[in-house]
C-alpha cells in the first residue's frame, strides 16, 4: 500500500474463492502481517471463507513495511490511508470493518481524518490513555509487562537493521528472565528513541508528558463491539471507550470474559463473525440481545445484565497487631459484625526478599492463581471476613482506604483480593491493586487509596473473601528504593529497609461508585 510520504506498507491479501467484490475487514500490526493475530483470532482464512476479503498489513517501519516504526504516533495518520486504500481496491465493494486485540486494537481507533472511519469495529484489550491504559498501574511502572513488551519491539527493530547478535541478546535475556534486572539498559542500546523505552523515562504518579489519543466522535457512534478481559492490563481502556462511545451517542457492545491478554479460552470469532455480518452484509440480528455479557470468575457463568445502583456498606479492617505474622488474625468486617475495627499493624518490607506479585492482570502469569502460601509470609498482612451467611455477589470495581505512615519518603501499597474456601485449603486471588507512593509526605500518616482492576464474582455461602496488603508485588512493578526515587528494577544496594504502620481505625475496603455488592 502506497503512503503520501512514498513509504509502502505490506499488506497480505485473503479473499473468497471466485471474482467479486466483498467487504473488507482489516487488521493493521506490528507483529508481522504473517501472524495474522492468530494468537487470539481464527486465522483470516476462516473469515475469508465466510465471504471477507481479509488485508492484514504491516504497519511502518515493521515485518516488510517501509519507513522508521514511531509507535502510536504514527498510527492515525497511516490509518486514515489505510482506510481509503482497502475501500478503493478492486475486491472491496466499499464497506468495511476492523478487528485485533492491543496494538491492533488501538489502530482500529485513531484516523486523521474524522470522515475516514470504519462502517463498524471491534477493538479488543486496547486503551487510549498511554500511561492509565498500556504503561502503569497506581502510579507505578508495569515493569515485567511493560519491560517484555518493549523489549520485543525492540527486537524487531535490530531485526530489521541486520543486527543478529543483538537480537540474540534481547531474546535471551527475555526467555532466562535477566531482562527483569538488564532490560533498561538493552532498550537504552538497541532502540533508545522506542516508544517502551519513552514511557519508562515519563514519571507515571504525573499526567504531564502523556499522550491521550482522541478518537472521533463520528468513530466512537459506530457499532463496536467491546472485548476485554478480568486477567488484562488493558481493561481499563475498554471500559473506558464504552464509556467514551455511550456519551458521544454510540450503542456498544460490551464482552468481559475470564480471560487473560493472551488466553481467550477458545476466542470470539463466532461472535464477531455475527457482528460483521449485521453491519457488513445487512444479516438478520443474531447476535445475543444483551448489550452486556460478563463473565463471573466465581461461578463461571456468563451475566445478561449489569447490577448498578445496589448500595454497598464497605468492610471494615481489624487486628489485634498479628495480622502479618499470622494470616488468620486479621478480620474483615461486613455490616454484619458488631466488632467496630480498628487497631494497627506493622509491615516490615526487606528489599533482599520482596514480596512477590502472582496472577492478575499485571503479570506475565496473568490469571487466578492460588495464593495461599503467598499470605503465610509475614510481609503480608490479611483481613479475612467470617464465612459468609448468605451469597454475596461483586460488581465494578473496589477501593481500599487505609492510613499509612513509613519510615522513609518512598513506599508501595499492593493488596490483593480472594475467596477463600474450605478452612483455608483454597485461596483464589481474583483482583489486584498497586498504589505507589512517594516523597516527604509518605512519613506522616496519611489515608492512602488504592484501586482494584474491575471484577465480577459471586461467592457462595460459607466461603470467605479475604484482603492482602504488601509493600511489594515484585516483578509486577519495580521495588521501591525507599528514597524517594521513582523505583526501576529490582532490589539494588542503596534500597532500604521499610516499615509501614497501617492504622486501621477508619480503614474500609468499598466499591466505587456505580460498582456493586449484593448478599443473597
Amino acid at each position: 500500500m502506497p503512503c503520501p510520504d512514498g513509504v509502502r506498507l505490506a499488506t497480505r491479501i485473503w479473499k473468497p474463492g471466485g471474482a467479486g467484490r466483498w467487504p473488507v475487514l482489516l487488521l493493521r500490526q506490528p507483529y508481522g502481517r504473517r501472524i495474522a493475530s492468530t494468537v487470539t483470532s481464527a486465522h483470516p482464512h476462516w473469515y475469508a471463507r465466510e465471504g471477507y476479503v481479509v488485508a492484514v498489513q504491516d504497519v511502518r517501519g515493521r515485518g516488510d513495511s517501509g519507513g522508521d516504526f514511531g509507535g502510536f504516533a504514527q498510527e492515525a495518520r497511516d490509518g486514515a490511508t489505510a482506510l481509503a486504500w482497502a475501500r478503493s481496491q478492486s475486491w472491496s465493494n466499499g464497506r468495511l470493518g476492523t478487528y485485533g486485540f492491543s496494538y491492533q486494537g488501538l489502530t482500529q481507533l485513531l484516523s486523521d481524518n474524522p470522515d475516514l472511519t470504519p462502517d463498524c469495529l471491534v477493538p479488543a484489550m486496547t486503551g487510549l490513555d498511554e500511561r492509565l491504559h498500556w504503561a502503569s498501574d497506581g502510579g507505578a511502572h508495569r515493569w515485567a509487562l511493560g519491560l517484555a513488551w518493549a523489549l520485543q519491539l525492540a527486537a524487531e527493530t535490530v531485526r530489521r537493521q541486520g543486527d543478529e547478535l543483538a537480537w540474540t541478546t534481547i531474546r535471551r535475556s527475555l526467555q532466562s528472565g535477566h531482562f527483569l534486572a538488564d532490560g533498561l539498559e538493552l532498550l537504552r542500546r538497541h532502540d533508545p528513541a522506542g516508544m517502551g523505552l519513552g514511557w519508562l523515562r515519563l514519571d507515571p504518579g504525573s499526567a504531564e508528558g502523556w499522550c491521550i489519543h482522541q478518537p472521533s466522535v463520528a468513530l466512537l457512534r459506530r457499532p463496536m463491539l467491546l472485548v476485554g478481559g478480568w486477567w488484562d492490563a488493558q481493561l481499563g481502556g475498554v471500559l473506558d471507550l464504552h464509556h467514551r462511545s455511550l456519551q458521544a451517542g454510540g450503542d456498544p457492545l460490551l464482552r468481559i470474559g475470564a480471560w487473560s491478554h493472551l488466553d481467550w479460552d477458545g476466542g470470539l470469532d463466532r461472535l464477531q463473525l455475527l457482528f460483521f455480518d449485521q453491519h457488513l452484509r445487512d444479516r438478520p440480528a443474531a447476535l445475543p440481545p444483551a448489550r452486556q455479557r460478563l463473565a463471573d470468575l466465581g461461578s463461571g457463568l456468563w451475566s445478561d445484565a449489569a447490577v448498578a445502583g445496589i448500595p454497598s456498606v464497605p468492610w471494615r479492617l481489624a487486628s489485634d497487631g498479628l495480622a502479618a505474622i499470622d494470616h488468620r488474625e486479621g478480620r474483615l468486617l461486613g455490616p454484619e459484625d458488631d466488632d467496630a475495627g480498628g487497631g494497627e499493624v506493622w509491615l516490615v518490607h526487606d528489599p533482599w526478599r520482596p514480596a512477590p506479585g502472582r496472577g492478575g492482570h499485571l503479570g506475565l502469569d496473568a490469571g487466578p492463581v492460588e495464593r495461599g502460601d503467598l499470605d503465610r509470609r509475614s510481609d503480608v498482612a490479611c483481613f479475612t471476613t467470617a464465612p459468609l451467611p448468605r451469597a454475596l455477589r461483586l460488581q465494578g470495581q473496589l477501593q481500599l482506604e487505609l492510613e499509612v505512615a513509613a519510615d522513609q519518603p518512598g513506599f508501595d501499597l499492593c493488596a490483593a483480593l480472594s475467596i477463600v474456601r474450605g478452612q483455608g485449603e483454597q485461596v483464589l486471588q481474583i483482583s489486584t491493586a498497586v498504589g505507589r507512593f512517594l516523597g516527604p509526605d509518605c512519613l506522616r500518616g496519611q489515608r492512602r487509596r488504592i484501586l482494584f482492576q474491575h471484577l465480577l464474582a459471586s461467592l457462595r455461602t460459607g466461603e470467605q473473601l479475604r484482603l492482602s496488603v504488601a509493600a511489594a508485588a515484585w516483578p509486577q512493578i519495580a521495588v521501591n528504593p525507599g528514597t524517594g526515587a521513582i523505583p526501576l528494577g529490582p532490589a539494588g544496594p542503596e534500597h532500604r529497609v521499610i516499615s509501614l504502620q497501617l492504622l486501621l481505625p477508619g480503614a474500609s475496603l468499598g466499591l466505587v461508585p456505580g460498582s456493586s455488592a449484593r448478599l443473597g
